[in-house]
Order: C-alpha cells, then sequence, then structure tokens
C-alpha cells in the first residue's frame, strides 16, 4: 500500500489498476460506433474497382472510390482512415455525400465558388462561329487554325466586333472555349463522298459478284473433300493499280540496332530518287493467287499486257471475270479492241465512281504498303521491281483467300 502525504497527515493510497491512457481506450471502446448504411449496385461496384485500380483518372476520384470501397468492407471511418492514410473525418464526410448522391456521383469535384467570368456568351459564341471558319478566309495563308493563331486574331479583332472582354484572351482559354463546344478547327477528318448517281445500282453488281465467289469457294472445298477437282468454268479477279511507287537509295549505309545504344535501324535524312514504278495486281478470289506487272507506267498498253498475263494463266474454257475501277485504261480503245478478239473470255464489273474500297484488292494494297514497301531503299528502279515481284512471290508461297462480308447479304 502507498502512502500520500496531505496537510501533516499521512494517508494510505488503494492502488488503481487502469492508468489514464487504458481508460480513455477502453471509454472508445464501449462507446457505440456511428455506421452510416448505404448500398452500391453491381454496376457501380465494377465502375468503382475499376476507378480505383486506374492510373489515368484524376487523383480525387481514385482516392474517394478506394474509400467508399474500404468503408463497404469495414465500415468504420477510423479503420478506413488508418488504411488509407487520412483523418477519419474526411472519410466520414466522403461516406455521407455517397450516401446523399450515390456512390459514383459523390466521386466528382463539388463546384466552387471563384470570380465571375469575364468572357461573356456572346464572345464565346463569335469565338466558336470564328473557328468554324477556314483561317485562309480571314487573309491568313493557314488552311487551319493554330490555337495560338485564333486567340491572335480574336484579341485583334473582337473588341472591334463588340467583344472588348476578348482584348486579353489567352491561348488556353480559347482551348476551353472551343473544347466546351467539341470544335476541333486544327484537325481535319476526311469522307468520302458518292459522286456517281448510281451508286447502289453499282455496288449491288459488285456484291452479287462477291456472292458469287462464296458459293465458288464452297463448291471448292466440297470438290477437295472428295477429291476431285474443283470446276474451272469460271474465276473472279480482283484488280487495280498502285501507281507511284517511288525508288529511293540511301547517301550512307544504314546502322543496325546495338544493344544500350539505339534500338532502332538508323538512317541518314538525305536521299536520292531514282524514279517511279507502278504495280498492276489481281487476286484471284477463289484460291488467293496473286497475278502482278511491275511497270513503270499503267496505261492501255500496260493493262493489256496484264490481261495477257491472266490469259495464259487459266485454261481456255475458262471464264475471267474481273472487278476493277473506271481508270480510263480499262475502257479505252486499245483495250476495247484487245477484248473484242476474245469474246467470252472477260467479263468486267465496275465499282461506282470514287467508291473504290468496294475492291478487295484494295486490302491487299494496303497489307503491302506496310510489310514491303514501308521504308524500302533500292539503288535503282529495277532492284525495286524486282523486290516488289519477290514479294509478289512469297505471298503467293501461302496464298490468302480474301473474303467480302460488309453488306453481302442485302445484295440484290
Amino acid at each position: 500500500m502507498k502512502l500520500a502525504l496531505c496537510m501533516g497527515f499521512i494517508w494510505p493510497v488503494k492502488p488503481c489498476s487502469l492508468s489514464f491512457d487504458s481508460f480513455n481506450e477502453a471509454k472508445i471502446m464501449t462507446a457505440s460506433r456511428r455506421v452510416i448504411k448505404f448500398t452500391i449496385g453491381k454496376a457501380d461496384l465494377s465502375e468503382l474497382e475499376s476507378i480505383a485500380r486506374s492510373r489515368t483518372e484524376p487523383v480525387g476520384r481514385v482516392e474517394r472510390a478506394r474509400v467508399l470501397l474500404a468503408y463497404r468492407q469495414d465500415p468504420s471511418f477510423y479503420a478506413v482512415g488508418q488504411a488509407l492514410g487520412m483523418h477519419h473525418q474526411k472519410v466520414q464526410r466522403y461516406i455521407e455525400r455517397a450516401k446523399a448522391e450515390g456512390a459514383l456521383a459523390a466521386l466528382d469535384e463539388r463546384a466552387r465558388p471563384g470570380k465571375e467570368p469575364t468572357i461573356t456568351v456572346e464572345a464565346k459564341t463569335w469565338v466558336v462561329a470564328l473557328a468554324c471558319r477556314k483561317a485562309k478566309e480571314l487573309g491568313y495563308p493557314h488552311e487551319v487554325w493554330t490555337t495560338r493563331l485564333l486567340a491572335r486574331h480574336a484579341r485583334e479583332h473582337g473588341p472591334a466586333e463588340g467583344h472588348s472582354c476578348l482584348s486579353g484572351l489567352a491561348q488556353g482559354t480559347v482551348c476551353k472555349i472551343l473544347d466546351a463546344q467539341e470544335v476541333k478547327p486544327h484537325k481535319v477528318r476526311y469522307y468520302l463522298e458518292r459522286r456517281d448517281p448510281e451508286f447502289k445500282a453499282k455496288m449491288a453488281q459488285v456484291l452479287c459478284v462477291y456472292s458469287k465467289v462464296n458459293v465458288l469457294k464452297k463448291a471448292a472445298a466440297t470438290a477437295a473433300k472428295k477429291n476431285k477437282k474443283p470446276s474451272e468454268a469460271v474465276t473472279v479477279i480482283s484488280y487495280d493499280e498502285k501507281p507511284g511507287i517511288q525508288a529511293i537509295a540511301t547517301t550512307a549505309p544504314d546502322l543496325p540496332p546495338e544493344p544500350g545504344v539505339h534500338p532502332t535501324f538508323t538512317r541518314e535524312f538525305e536521299y536520292k530518287r531514282h524514279g517511279t514504278v507502278s504495280l498492276l495486281a489481281g487476286i484471284d478470289l477463289v484460291t488467293g493467287k496473286v497475278h502482278a506487272l511491275v511497270r513503270d507506267r499503267h496505261r492501255s498498253r500496260e493493262f493489256i499486257d496484264f490481261l495477257k498475263l491472266v490469259d495464259a494463266a487459266y485454261p481456255t474454257h475458262t471464264a475471267i471475270r474481273l472487278i476493277l475501277d473506271n481508270h480510263s485504261a480499262h475502257i479505252s480503245k486499245e483495250t476495247n479492241a484487245w477484248l473484242a478478239a476474245r469474246p467470252g473470255r472477260f467479263e468486267f464489273t465496275f465499282t461506282p465512281k470514287h467508291g473504290s474500297w468496294l475492291n478487295l484488292v484494295e486490302g491487299f494494297f494496303s497489307k503491302f504498303a506496310r510489310s514491303v514497301l514501308r521504308h524500302i531503299r533500292v539503288a535503282s528502279k529495277q532492284e525495286l521491281k524486282d523486290r516488289i515481284m519477290a514479294a509478289i512471290d512469297h505471298f503467293n508461297e501461302n496464298p490468302v483467300v480474301h473474303t467480302w462480308s460488309y453488306k453481302l447479304k442485302k445484295a440484290a
């Protein structure tokens, strides 16, 4: 027993088993814990989990999503705060807002009071209308606007149009005004205009040919299963030209990749041009074989050379149907005279004007440009021709059968 001295007297003091800190802890533990109950739907829960793992979302949204998910597992402000390294009152504010507004709505920042905007709605409308015009219409040499040029023009001409608030317009403010209206005057998107009044009828003819190709493919597959020779009554070839392939030579040797120094091939900027060549190619849509010629030009005589190549590649009793565009060489007097001497051998189906995308060979040209012609360098035009033909032979070793499926069921 301990003794306490008070005013000259000695009093006995009874020992206590609880310290002051432990008493407070016990008081906190025995106090009732406040729990806010709110539910999160399956769709919202999936979205919250995605946001919580995101590395591109704003930090505030990610933090609030993590708080809601943690509170869903352990509904304690203190526990969530300790786990995520924040004050429990901040956790409580997030949870209360989520209960009042919804889980996803509570992730966004609330609007904060700020300075009244100095740029009027009329001035913003004037800037947007200005952006919807071409810069060259206002005397500039530029084809399209840059945001810096647009801001400068608005500063110089806005006050004269009655918008004095634009006298100090900044480039960043221009970007915000345009973003609000989803206007991007510095970009150009391309579209394809239908210039043929008989576009639908001609497209239907092409699609009908593709439908017949599918029939031929099925017949060939059936014959192969029965170990029979497929029918040679008709074949369909998708044909087009790829002109302007440049024969470019380097002026210095290429440097190969070197670990730890540079990871790619390195090439001298200067180059030497040896001219251009044209690739005349057609794909057999049943077998996938590519028939091709490489010439300096693509006139009627070169097209006739291609027809002669195809003519020699198939039996004399096979009808050859070509899908091709409206190039002048395909309908010239010289071509028609050559075809007249071989009646019934060839049949042409023309794609609509400005509709060459309907021709399947365009997909082959795209693949050929990306895999063979991209970054190609040659010492002469003849080397370019030889390499193109070598690539055609390479493709024919494992021919790819091209298939058209877009709107094929709607073909007449």
